[in-house]
């Protein structure tokens, strides 16, 4: 059952997103050539924990650390560890945070010195798709709409969407009905309503959509070893446009085209 908030849970709502923005565009400036994802891993729970809230991922089905951090060719669920960032690569961050009994839930991948002119468009598309969905995140559209936007988007840009792997319902549950998959037909599916609240995110792969889970059962790669990216918001349905409620301190939140939401 699809659980609508009403406006006073989407302020608290908020508040999460809010941390989760701060604590991505802390890691993002942290994220250079040497630095250990488990050091990534380490900043962001202080980060958290300092704000009053709560690292979501830490301890959800058994997993050890506090948010994802996925290299190169891992699309997603990345365990940080002793792996040390080196120029050319690409990473993908993915933080959740609960405050006050409310979820949020977002994701950017990042480039770490020069990664090359794939990556670079392999993240643009993957962003920009996320900007398309979120635009069509308004009452009376249909979730098909959304996942539409991010399939057409990708692969007119001839790189692939992950189909094992979706985005979620989210709000008192990191994972709340309906699934969200990255591709779909357009007037399809359950009907946006006003209180809606979705985690949007788009896992592109620069070759085959297939992929793999590894030996710890947590880290998703590419089946073929290519480049995979991986943006995430929550969003918020209300009759006014979509509400990013992991949005950046200081960004205009409600009603934005899709052109204005690029990280």
């Amino acid at each position: 059952m699809i659980k609508n908030k009403t406006p006073a849970q989407l302020e608290k709502m908020a508040a999460a997103g809010a941390i989760v923005a701060g604590c991505l565009k802390m890691l993002k400036e942290h994220c250079r050539a040497g630095v250990a994802t488990i050091e990534l891993d380490r900043l962001a729970e202080r980060f958290i924990r300092e704000r009053g809230g709560v690292p979501t991922f830490k301890g959800y089905r058994g997993y050890p650390a506090a948010i994802c951090a996925s290299p190169n060719s891992t699309v997603v669920h990345g365990i940080p560890g002793p792996y040390r960032l080196r120029d050319g690569d690409i990473l993908s961050l993915d933080v959740g945070v609960t405050l006050a009994g409310w979820v949020g839930d977002a994701a950017i991948t990042v480039e770490i010195g020069d990664a090359g002119k794939l990556a670079r468009t392999l993240m643009d598309v993957t962003s920009e798709s996320l900007n398309r969905a979120i635009a069509r995140c308004r009452p009376g559209n249909r979730l098909g709409d959304v996942s539409s936007a991010i399939q057409d988007y990708v692969e007119a840009n001839g790189f692939s969407v992950v189909r094992t792997l979706v985005g979620h319902g989210i709000g008192r549950k990191m994972h709340e009905a309906p699934q969200i998959p990255n591709f779909g037909t357009p007037g399809e599916g359950p009907e946006l309503k006003e209180g809606m609240v979705l985690a949007i995110e788009p896992m592109v792969n620069a070759g085959t959509h297939r992929v793999s889970v590894g030996e710890d059962e947590w880290a998703v790669s590419t089946a073929d070893g290519s480049l995979s990216a991986h943006f995430e918001h929550t969003v918020a349905v209300t009759a006014q446009g979509p509400w990013v409620l992991t949005m950046a301190a200081g960004e205009k939140q409600a009603g934005l085209e899709a052109s204005s939401l690029l990280w």
